[in-house]
This record gives C-alpha cells, sequence and structure tokens, in this order.
C-alpha cells in the first residue's frame, strides 16, 4: 500500500501538489502513487444522443497513460530513489478518490490559487473529498515549489537546503484529537523544525454575549486557557523532545490567526472531527477558512 497518494488532472495545480508529495514520500522513505481521474465521460458523449463520440473512451484513456507517464517521469528524474506507482481511474473523481484514499495513509490534492491574494480555491471534489474521507489530506495550492517551505538564508534567499519553516497546529483545546496532533509533531519532527501551537479563545462565549467583560476575570480566564493548552500538550512534548513547541492560546477566531501564521509556516494542520454529512459537505469553521485564506499548504486530518 503507497504511503502517500496524489491525484493528478493536468492542471497546474495537480502538478505542485505531485512535486509536494514526491518530497513527503522521500521524506517518509516511503512510496508514492500517481493516480489520474477522467472526468466522467459524459463530457466525451454526442449531444442528444447518449453514446461517446467515436474513440473517445480510448483517446482518453491514452491522455490519462501519458499524463501519467510524463509525471512519473519527471518525478523520477528530479528524485532518483522515489518509488512510483501509476494508477487510472474512469470512476467520477469524488468515489474515485475516497477509495483511493482507503488505500493510502495520505491523499494530496491541488487547489487553485486565488489570483494576487494567495490563497486556495476550494473546489466541490476537494470539499467532498475532504469532508467524507477518513484519512488526513493536504491541499497545496498551485505556484507553491519546495523553496517556500524554508527559511531565507543569511544573503534572504530560500532553497530546499536551508532549514524548514515551522509546522503550525490549531488545536481546539476541548476536543485537540490525538490524530491531528501526533500528524503535526511528526511532521515537525522529520523535519527537524518547531512546531507552533495556536489556540484561539473568545472571552464573550464564556461570558455570555451582550455581558460586561471583567478585565481581571479575562486574564484569569486567559491564565487558565494557556494552562489547558500546555496540559494537552505535555504528553507530546515528552514523546517528541526533539520538537521545539511554542504554543499560544490567542483571542479572536482561531482561523484568521492560523491565516496569518501560514505566512511563515511550512504546513499548517487543522483538525475535522470525523462525521459524514448526509446533505453537503462539512468540514468546520476553521478547516474552511484556513483552507480558503492560507498561503501554505494545508493538511486536514480527521480525528473522533
Amino acid at each position: 500500500m503507497p504511503a502517500i497518494t496524489v491525484g493528478l488532472d493536468g492542471s497546474p495545480e495537480s502538478l505542485a501538489a505531485a512535486e509536494w508529495a514526491a518530497r513527503e514520500a522521500i521524506q517518509r522513505e516511503e512510496p508514492l502513487c500517481l493516480l489520474h481521474v477522467g472526468d466522467p465521460l459524459g463530457s466525451l458523449y454526442i449531444p442528444y444522443m447518449g453514446v461517446p463520440a467515436p474513440g473517445a473512451v480510448e483517446a482518453l484513456r491514452d491522455w490519462s497513460a501519458h499524463l501519467l507517464r510524463e509525471a512519473q517521469s519527471r518525478l523520477t528524474e528530479r528524485h532518483p530513489g522515489l518509488r512510483i506507482t501509476t494508477r487510472q481511474s474512469e470512476a467520477e473523481a469524488v468515489p474515485a478518490l475516497l477509495a483511493a484514499a482507503e488505500d493510502t495513509e495520505l491523499l494530496v490534492l491541488g487547489s487553485r490559487a486565488l489570483g494576487t491574494v494567495t490563497g486556495f480555491l476550494l473546489g466541490s471534489v476537494a470539499l467532498a473529498v475532504l469532508a467524507r474521507t477518513d484519512r488526513p489530506v493536504v491541499l497545496v495550492r498551485a505556484g507553491e515549489h519546495a523553496e517556500d517551505e524554508h527559511l531565507p538564508d543569511a544573503a534572504g534567499a530560500a532553497s530546499d537546503t536551508t532549514p524548514y519553516r515551522e509546522v503550525v497546529l490549531g488545536l481546539d483545546v476541548e476536543e485537540p484529537g490525538d490524530a491531528v496532533v501526533e500528524f503535526a509533531f511528526e511532521t515537525a519532527r522529520r523535519r527537524v523544525t518547531g512546531l507552533r501551537v495556536v489556540h484561539g479563545w473568545n472571552p464573550a462565549t464564556a461570558y455570555g454575549y451582550g455581558a460586561f467583560v471583567d478585565s481581571g476575570l479575562t486574564a484569569d480566564m486567559a491564565e487558565e486557557t494557556r494552562r489547558g493548552l500546555n496540559d494537552v500538550l505535555r504528553p507530546w512534548k515528552e514523546k517528541f523532545p526533539e520538537v521545539e513547541v511554542r504554543a499560544q492560546a490567542v483571542i479572536g477566531s482561531a482561523g484568521r490567526h492560523l491565516v496569518h501564521a501560514s505566512r511563515d509556516a511550512s504546513l499548517v494542520v487543522v483538525g475535522r472531527k470525523s462525521r459524514h454529512a448526509l446533505v453537503g459537505s462539512h468540514i468546520g469553521p476553521v478547516a474552511h477558512a484556513v483552507l480558503h485564506h492560507a498561503t501554505a499548504p494545508v493538511a486536514v486530518v480527521p480525528h473522533d
């Protein structure tokens, strides 16, 4: 079973995702699977006739195979020691990606950047997969490069030879999710970098909206929140003593603070409560904000 599977469709964002997935696979010393999911063949049907155009199915299969060969060749050239397999699927995108996720440890998908305001344009396919899979999913925006994950050197230039930027974890103290925390610590350990943990809280929620907020009591609550955050992190610090942790309990929207922190991050990790929406796709407000506005790749990790 491949440790990492990346969805390819030939778009710039999917090619950026493949490059990210290759680097991650090398770091984990695990194989990589390139998966091409074709559009439903309805796009190749003759209008009003209900049958594919002559040769359309074979042409799509040939194009898919060519795309995978090109991507495999390019990644093998850049990463000679990487084991790469390829797969083709003619199923609809969401079911195909969900099935692939079941057979892998990590699914990687591309997402278009939002013009001049760097971030993600999250399509319906990615949203549906994120909301329904029980596996971690990483979203990589178009234009993402290896050096973006690294700190600049003394001359101000970043490259894949300089240390990694820190990993940022959005943590809910009430429902931290072991899988989410472990994913973030493991990533920071592999990258030999620090872990910045951000927990957002709102005094108005504790007091009741519209109530008078006493500054002294707010300070006490802030200290209690910090203690709670440290209590959650203590066993993980003991398990990963090599990871330097910077924990922050911040007032306000966790999503907003995480988006800001993403500017200096190599990866942002957020959790998603494991539940399968009967109608629509639900990933939670924090994950939703981060996915749409973060400037770094984002890992969404389901948890109980």
